[in-house]
Order: C-alpha cells, then sequence, then structure tokens
C-alpha cells in the first residue's frame, strides 16, 4: 500500500515540479530544465528529482547551483500544491539516461552506415 501511494506522490511531484521549474524559479542560473523522473522513498521523507538540462557542462553546473540555491522555494511551493503531513526533502539529479540513449543511437547508426 505504501509503495502505491509513494508512486501516486512521485507522479504528482513530477507534475507540480515541472509547472514550477518553468514558471516560477527566475534564477537566471537555472536554464532549460526538465523533470523526466522522480523518486520518493516508502515513508514520503525523501524525493530524488532526476533532470535533463539543456546546453554545455557549464550550464548544466550552473542550473543544479541555482536548484540547490532554491531547494527552500521548491519544497514550500510543493507543500502549498500538494497536500501531505511533510514534504519532502528534495534533491535533484542529473538523468543521463537521455544522453546515454543517444550515444547508443549514434553508435547504432554509425554501424549501420559501414
Amino acid at each position: 500500500m505504501s509503495n502505491l501511494r509513494a508512486n501516486r506522490v512521485s507522479e504528482q511531484m513530477k507534475k507540480e515540479l515541472g509547472d514550477i521549474l518553468s514558471r516560477k524559479i527566475k534564477d537566471p542560473r537555472v536554464g532549460f530544465v526538465t523533470v523526466t523522473d522522480v523518486q520518493v522513498s516508502g515513508d514520503l521523507q525523501q524525493a530524488k528529482v532526476f533532470i535533463s538540462i539543456f546546453g554545455e557542462d557549464q550550464q548544466k553546473e550552473d542550473t543544479l547551483v541555482g536548484l540547490a540555491k532554491s531547494k527552500g522555494f521548491i519544497r514550500t511551493e510543493i507543500g502549498k500544491r500538494i497536500r501531505l503531513r511533510k514534504t519532502p526533502e528534495i534533491s535533484f539529479e542529473i538523468d543521463e539516461a537521455i544522453q546515454y540513449g543517444n550515444k547508443i543511437e549514434r553508435i547504432l547508426s554509425d554501424l549501420n552506415k559501414e
């Protein structure tokens, strides 16, 4: 039962985080960010947010710094939008899956050309 609730909370957080990051964050360091996944612990105390950032490595680092500085604001906004007893502690991580998929796609297309 707890796993089902954690999945529902993670999906709701994913939706709300996408809206918050695109409309509410005014930090110039935060670039074009897409929330790809949210994993919430079974006790709903921790949330790991996987993001995809468009840009070079320096822009990605700046975006992570900007998001780290905005954690309090983001957590407050999540608390207002989702009714939970305690809002989960948020940590941001870059989702490497898209870049990994692109690399495999490039390798496969190079093999097909030869």
